[in-house]
């Protein structure tokens, strides 16, 4: 009998290596005895394949039965903990892990280190290495990752100081800590501590310091960082390449990537979602899905990759196309999927496929979730139903300030003032502090339904009391409040006072010059338009608010100068767009366009209700 069980979990460990993790559950399922060994031969092939879910269903099983977890079993656990996240598993087994009398055990101690620091908990990780009897390498690099997890660099640096012995894994910590950051000058200095200290990088510390460059978007470093790639040897390592060909697609580069791209001896998968991403960022979606088609494998970072873009460069029709094919493939959707999804909702205003993505996020209880939530707001307000995004707002559990700030300017898109300015006082309710977007969105509310002086106590508050300099939005949606409520001079003290670059004050003046005709103030007006020109001469605003601010006052001949300037400077107006959905599709009218199918039954429909309307006597004999 112990022979076939040997035998069995053998077979057990042999198909989750394989990645044939259903057989081997099949196989599992059919014993008639489990012993731990077998118990832990599934949790760890469930850890090591990603099935974090089924890993802790397995230990809750596990648990049920009566089996006794030994270290095995925790570490397996703690690390599907660690991996989803699950904080509240995961201090649930700690419990567990003392009573069962394990907290002496090393490898379970690290494990239980390894699971805070990724859980954001580096005070819980302090303790569990506070109460160690013995300690080793991996025990000091998981607490120094815990720190750095968590963006505390100044306890992670002293933490680095105290270990006994530096490895690489250590220096490679910190550097890639500081990568996530895009903070590139501090961990080009930890690279030269770490050359000096007679440590020699590996891949990952040169991959680490190449995406401090993406993230920094600093180019010039990471050249350097690419010629130190190729001089250490290191160019042909997949995972430093990788690093490369990533830098290069995200600073817009894509015949540097390409390059590289074509440079690599073997491809792996992350090779082709990042080429996908670089074509997809140049805004060549064509190139991008003949490298999608190419590529032997595709993940969920695959897919996503091709929603995103297409969502990006406006193609938000074939954004949902990919996102139907991905559920027919199926792919699970993750939290960025579903993001990218309704990115493309959202821009094609179409709330009937907005809902439809809805229906899916609950199926796969992703509507709680706080990135995906702010989606939701998102999409449902730029569609038109600001209560579908009151509702998606109610349903994230754990709200940030990006939750906040989206539904305080869905409220503001939509007139409703008294629910933004309650929302903003519930938001202080909660101890939320508010970030620059947030008065942006309160001063875009006021400037809207003209609440003046709650607009200039909440300019005020934000450097007197939250410490946030204006930036150039902020002046304009004041200038643009005080030129509607027509405080034409103090909205021009503002602008010139705050116009410290050429686009702060492009925005200022263009706010002003709006206010200028709204009030028929020709003088200012005049001035503004002609600064505009000269700061924007190939922007058309300039050119056709001066104009008709010119014809609303009966200077024509004004006005036909400031036109022929516009033909002369070859600058064209963009013409007057409006769109209606009906039954899921989006019907667009461009002014000077009369190409639509239906047009002669629009224009006696039109007519008829102008004829209405000029004549409301005759309606009730019409009918």
């Amino acid at each position: 009998m112990h022979s076939d069980l040997f035998q069995i979990t053998s077979k057990i460990v042999g198909l989750a290596r394989s990645g044939r993790i259903k057989c081997a559950r099949k196989l599992f399922d059919e014993m008639s005895h489990r012993d731990a060994v077998a118990w832990n031969a599934m949790l760890t092939g469930y850890s090591q394949l990603g099935l974090h879910q089924e890993a802790l269903s397995l230990f809750r099983h596990m648990r049920i039965s009566n089996t006794k977890p030994d270290h095995y079993s925790f570490t397996s656990t703690l690390s599907a903990c660690a991996s989803a996240c699950e904080l509240a598993h995961g201090t649930k087994i700690h419990a567990l892990v003392i009573v069962s009398g394990f907290q002496s055990s090393l490898p379970v101690s690290n494990s239980l280190i390894d699971m805070y620091g990724k859980c954001l908990r580096p005070f819980s990780a302090n303790k569990v290495f506070e109460e160690m009897p013995s300690r080793n390498e991996v025990t000091w690099c998981s607490l120094l990752f815990a720190h750095t997890n968590s963006c505390q660099f100044d306890s992670a640096r002293e933490m680095f100081d105290m270990i006994p012995k530096k490895v690489e894994i250590a220096w490679n910590i910190m550097i890639a800590g500081h990568a996530r950051c895009g903070e590139v000058e501090l961990c080009l200095n930890l690279f030269k501590e770490m050359r000096e200290s007679l440590c020699r990088p590996d891949q990952w510390t040169l991959s680490a310091l190449m995406n401090a460059c993406s993230e920094s978007s600093k180019f010039s470093y990471g050249c350097m960082v690419h010629g130190i790639i190729i001089k250490t040897g290191w160019s042909s390592a997949v995972e430093a390449k990788n690093s490369v060909l990533s830098f290069y697609a995200r600073l817009g580069c894509p015949d540097d990537a390409t390059k590289v791209f074509e440079s690599f001896g073997t491809l792996t998968q992350v090779s082709w979602n990042t080429i996908i991403d670089a074509h997809m960022r140049a805004g060549d979606t064509q190139e991008a899905s003949h490298a999608f088609q190419r590529a032997p494998e595709k993940n969920i970072v695959s897919w996503t990759s091709m929603i995103a873009g297409y969502a990006r460069n406006g193609n938000g029709d074939e954004a949902l196309c990919f996102f139907v094919d991905m559920m027919r493939n199926c792919v699970q959707p993750d939290d960025l999927a579903f993001g990218a999804v309704l990115h493309a909702c959202s821009s094609l205003a179409v709330l009937g496929h907005g809902k439809m993505v809805h229906g899916c996020i609950i199926h796969y209880g992703f509507h709680v979730d706080v990135y995906v939530g702010n989606g939701l707001i998102n999409m449902y307000a730029k569609c038109g139903d600001i209560e579908g995004s009151n509702c998606a707002f109610n349903d994230i559990i754990n709200k940030d300030v990006v939750s906040w700030n989206a539904m305080l300017f869905g409220f503001g898109l939509h007139g409703r003032a008294g629910q933004a300015l309650w929302l903003y006082e519930q938001m202080m309710a909660f101890g939320v502090k508010p970030d620059k977007v947030t008065f942006i969105g309160l001063l875009m509310t006021c400037s809207h339904l003209g609440l003046i002086e709650k607009g200039r106590f909440f300019f005020e508050s934000m450097g007197s009391v939250y410490g946030i300099f204006p930036e150039m939005d902020h002046v304009a949606c004041m200038v643009d409040m005080l030129g509607r409520g027509g405080f034409l001079a103090e909205a021009t003290e503002l602008a010139c006072k705050h116009s410290g670059t050429d686009n702060a004050k492009t925005s200022s003046f263009e706010a002003l010059l709006g206010a200028c005709y709204t009030h028929g103030n020709v003088g200012v007006g005049a001035h503004l338009g002609e600064a505009l020109k000269t700061l924007e001469p190939q922007k058309e605003i300039s050119y056709v608010v001066l104009s008709n601010l010119y014809c609303a006052s009966g200077q024509w001949k004004e006005a036909e100068l400031i036109r022929k300037a516009m033909l002369d400077q070859g600058v064209k107006k963009m013409p007057g767009c409006s769109w209606i959905e009906v039954r899921n599709m989006v019907t667009a009218f461009v002014a000077g366009n009369h190409s639509h199918p239906y047009q002669k039954d629009i224009c006696k429909i039109l007519h008829f209700l102008e004829f209405e309307l000029r004549n409301p006597c005759f309606v009730g004999f019409v009918n």
